[in-house]
């Protein structure tokens, strides 16, 4: 989708009994029946049912490949070979092909484990920082090893565009849910690495720096993020609690790293005399960053009150706005999620004969 937002051409090739497993996941749903967790990620594409089943949606889904040029699947590596669809047969017929592919947990000694988003923040070590010291672990609200591995994918994919243009030549990339969910653990995997600390569940506070938490008001929860000596002493003046900023045991980051709990104690007794919302305007006119732990809804307002647009309507179905905002090369809205298509539906380009040969009209395979 984010390729397709920069201004690919994508076609979704999918099954024949239902397509996409999230065109089922549900609910919520539109009021027209169509899953929300879909829409949320196929903006943009075109939709293509081939039975992979059969030699014939086998050669139809070889031909698109090489006309497309580019190619980005996540079944489980081997199953591409086995369907005449892996990397060195299509670069056979096409050298300078970029082929994707994203698996759970790469194609050595992972290649036959199934996995979903939930299994890799399980084994990747993520669940076991999220949530209260107290409680059982949790997984993150949102599948975001799935996320953070399409963004890799993306860039890995335009970095191999790239080199193409100058080059000529193509290449595979590999991605897999594990290695990004360790990627993304950024200071908590160095801490491991660099300094021979396994980490643990803190809850909402951070590891090396104090107050980067959230702290109860008198309406809802303030989460502030301290992350200088500076910051901490305008947050005491603004708290009415200038002497905070004096204390031995607060004076410096590391000290109110030790003192954790006492220092949580000393915040709490002055936020608790008025709400979050006054209290992070308070803050942030003072040049702490602060505020309130909003709902979804609340979020995508005070998006809007920024004037950041959070979202765009495409012919009816209104979906998350893509964060880019590019000066020369915007990102473009083109298609809503597409309904499941038939055999021989789609883009032009993707409309051909038994042969394999492109119809009137088709792109040059590096405009695909």
């Amino acid at each position: 989708m984010l390729l397709a937002d920069l201004g690919a051409e994508v076609v979704k090739i999918e099954r024949p009994d239902g397509g996409d497993d999230t065109r089922a996941w549900g609910p919520p749903y539109t009021p027209d029946g169509r899953a929300t967790y879909f829409l949320a990620v196929n903006r943009n594409k075109h939709s293509v049912v081939l039975d992979l089943a059969t030699q014939e949606g086998r050669k139809r889904a070889q031909d698109l490949a090489v006309d497309s040029g580019i190619v980005v699947e996540n079944f489980r590596p081997g199953v591409m070979d086995r369907l005449g669809l892996g990397y060195e047969e299509l670069a056979a017929r096409r050298p300078d092909l970029i082929y994707c592919s994203i698996s759970a947990f790469g194609s050595a000694g992972g290649a036959s484990l199934p996995g979903y988003d939930l299994i890799v923040q399980a084994v990747g070590g993520l669940m076991s920082i999220t949530g209260s010291p107290d409680d059982e672990p949790q997984k993150v609200g949102v599948a975001v090893i799935d996320v953070i591995t399409g963004l890799y994918a993306a860039v890995g994919v335009v970095s191999a565009v790239r080199h193409r243009e100058r080059t000529g030549e193509g290449q595979r990339i590999e991605v897999d849910l594990l290695s990004c969910a360790l990627a993304a653990l950024s200071n908590q995997a160095s801490a491991h690495t660099a300094g021979g600390v396994v980490p643990r569940r803190l809850g909402n506070v951070h590891p090396s720096i104090a107050p980067y938490e959230t702290l109860p008001t008198s309406e809802g929860e303030l989460a502030v993020a301290v992350g200088n000596d500076r910051q901490f002493r305008s947050m005491c003046t603004v708290l009415g609690a200038s002497e905070l900023g004096s204390d031995p045991r607060f004076v410096v980051n590391a000290a109110r790293v030790a003192h954790r709990e006492a220092l949580r104690t000393e915040l709490t007794a002055r936020l608790v005399t008025d709400g979050a919302q006054v209290w992070a305007q308070r803050l942030n006119d003072a040049g702490v960053p602060a505020g309130p732990v909003n709902d979804i809804a609340a979020a995508f307002e005070f998006a809007r009150t920024l004037g950041l647009e959070p979202t765009v309507d495409i012919d009816g179905t209104v979906v998350t706005r893509n964060p880019l905002r590019m000066g020369r090369t915007p990102v473009s809205y083109r298609l809503p999620p597409p309904p499941l298509a038939e055999d021989g539906q789609g883009p032009r380009w993707a409309d051909q004969d038994a042969a394999g040969t492109e119809t009137a009209g088709a792109p040059a395979p590096h405009e695909t």
